[in-house]
């Protein structure tokens, strides 16, 4: 596969010109440019440029609004609301985020809920702003059904993400675990069937409910599997009642497959936990953070996932992705 090392800022210019080719508004267009940036750095594949030519085809048939303006609401002191109105998270987040730390600030602790929006894609994009802001974040959405339950075979749930998020009280992070609450993405069950792939078992099931490496098997009337089985099961089915049911948004049965450019809006919710980090122990909390910190990595080998992590200037990306990217912008 032949590949091509490509600067971050280009990656994220030249996504956000094709976006605007495709009917968004410039402020839009960046703000999910800039998402699509993270997600390639942090080599998120499925989260980055893997989605950009369905952002654009949606854009084109209006299965996703371009040119909206979102609508901050603030119904509770600690509750803030924002309505995407069909259009991108990222917009969406991006004019709610200041209110609702402002909340958080003011009470302690606060939910942030994106109502009415596209995919958000990564959860981690989002709780990593929040802590960053000096905040501890908890963020969750859900998907098209494509997880059963244990001892079921008829998919309920979505691959519905959970990310945390914790500060280090310098700008930067002291954790960030972000994850699918099913056993994988369903990109990767994607990408394996159109490569020709099989995957490993313990991801998914076939239609009979049978464990199977198949990755047709999984999308043809299979399905994927929770996360470390029922205990990642109720995980799922928490962030389903808190995406769904707490927004008001679409549930995972009711969605149309994300990424294909006919169907309904999206009409998805995010919901966010956003703690101010001193409410209760005050600045005991970075002596205590600190402690645990030191108690895993003083273990050769164990790390804090997220923690001192930097971002590379340039990624390499697939010849043929790239110059997909170029056409889609039109340079």
């Amino acid at each position: 596969m032949a590949t091509i090392r490509v600067d971050l800022d280009t990656i994220q210019t030249t996504t956000a010109k094709a976006l605007e080719a495709h009917g968004a508004k410039p402020w839009i267009a960046n703000s999910v440019a800039h998402a699509v940036r993270v997600a390639e750095a942090h080599d998120n594949k499925i989260c980055g440029l893997f989605y950009l030519q369905s952002y654009c085809s949606q854009l084109v048939t209006g299965r996703v609004n371009g040119n909206v303006e979102p609508e901050v609401h603030q119904p509770k002191p600690a509750s803030v609301v924002v309505d995407a109105k069909l259009g991108f998270a990222q917009a969406a987040f991006s004019r709610g985020l200041d209110t609702a730390l402002l909340a958080a600030k003011t009470n302690g602790v606060a939910t942030l809920a994106i109502c009415h929006s596209h995919t958000c894609t990564s959860m981690g994009y989002f709780t990593e702003q929040i802590a960053r802001a000096g905040y501890i974040a908890i963020g969750m959405t859900n998907a098209k059904s494509c997880v059963s339950p244990p001892g079921g075979t008829k998919a309920v749930l979505g691959t519905n993400p959970i990310a945390m998020s914790v500060p280090d009280g310098k700008g930067a992070l002291a954790m960030q675990f972000d994850q699918s609450t099913s056993a994988i993405a369903l990109g990767k069950i994607n990408m394996a069937a159109t490569a020709g792939e099989k995957i490993p078992l313990g991801w998914g099931v076939d239609s009979e409910g049978q464990a199977t490496q198949d990755p047709s098997a999984v999308l043809n009337g299979g399905s994927l599997v929770s996360s470390g089985g029922y205990k990642g099961y109720g995980f799922g089915l928490m962030a389903e009642i808190l995406a769904a049911a707490f927004t008001g948004g679409s549930t995972s049965t009711q969605l149309d497959p994300l990424k294909a450019s006919e169907g309904k809006p999206h009409d998805l919710g995010q919901c966010y936990i956003i703690i101010d980090p001193t409410n209760v122990a005050g600045d005991l909390f970075w002596e205590k953070l600190s402690t645990i910190s030191e108690a895993v990595t003083s273990q050769p080998g164990a790390r804090i996932p997220g923690a001192n992590k930097v971002l590379p200037e340039a990624v390499e990306l697939d010849v043929d992705v790239w110059e997909s990217v170029k056409q889609l912008a039109g340079v």
